[in-house]
């Protein structure tokens, strides 16, 4: 078991040395785009739910990822206790990092799934997608300060879910428009193999929903490496 999830990049000097590198055939033109589902397990096995579902302790979920571009693909977790863990690749399998075009992953691998534990509020998953292999393999994860106080979404000043009423009479789910995918908010205190990473990377990304799948996309190929944040909701 995974109990909550971060993906951690490594940038620092593998950013600019990866941007120098030569990039697939398939990253030459054309919009690039990536897609991600939230999955959950429940009594009849895993299904596709809303990315602002505010989820319940002890609930199991993963991610299903898919681009239509080569690259690589390293993914943290900080859970709302402040612990790091590195979903992908999973270093104790040995896991290749390299994503193929138009094929479905799934965060974390194998049979591997995270388990929603810690303190009410927000696990904060982050996603670094490049289009060459960073030249330095990403750094072990820091311990939690002993003060760590899990920051508030953006713009919200809530340090715990809430659900949107609208939503809730509507289909009876708590849904936290909070959560799901977001580009990295400059000056967001960041993991220190992170630090300084955000103000380099594109912010020429856009994001939708299409029903319960999150894509993310890109107007033109990849230039490099670039960072934004899942959150997930819980009681």
């Amino acid at each position: 078991m995974i109990r909550g999830l971060i993906v951690v990049l490594a940038l620092s000097t593998a950013f600019s040395q990866s941007r120098s590198l030569p990039q697939s055939k398939t990253m030459t033109k054309g919009p690039h785009r990536m897609e991600i589902m939230l999955e959950r397990h429940g009594a009849s096995g895993w299904s596709t739910v809303d990315p602002g579902l505010v989820l319940a302790q002890g609930d199991q979920v993963r991610f299903r990822f898919r681009t239509n571009f080569e690259g690589y693909l390293y993914v943290t977790n900080q859970s709302s206790s402040g612990a790091y863990q590195q979903l992908f690749p999973l270093r104790e399998t040995g896991q290749d990092n390299h994503v193929t075009a138009n094929k479905e992953y799934q965060v974390p691998a194998t049979s591997m799934v995270f388990t929603i534990a810690g303190p009410p509020g927000y696990e904060t998953v982050y996603w670094l997608v490049t289009p060459a292999r960073l030249s330095e393999a990403p750094p072990r994860t820091p311990p939690v300060p002993q003060d760590y106080k899990a920051p508030a979404p953006t713009g919200t000043g809530n340090l715990t879910p809430r659900c949107d009423d609208s939503i809730w009479r509507a289909r009876g789910d708590c849904i936290d428009n909070s959560a799901g995918p977001k580009l990295v908010p400059r000056g967001e205190q960041l993991p220190q193999s992170l630090a300084g990473a955000n103000e380099k990377t594109s912010r020429d990304l856009f994001f939708m929903r299409q029903n319960d799948k999150e894509v993310i996309s890109s107007p033109v190929p990849l230039p490099g490496p670039v960072i934004y944040e899942f959150r997930l909701a819980h009681k």
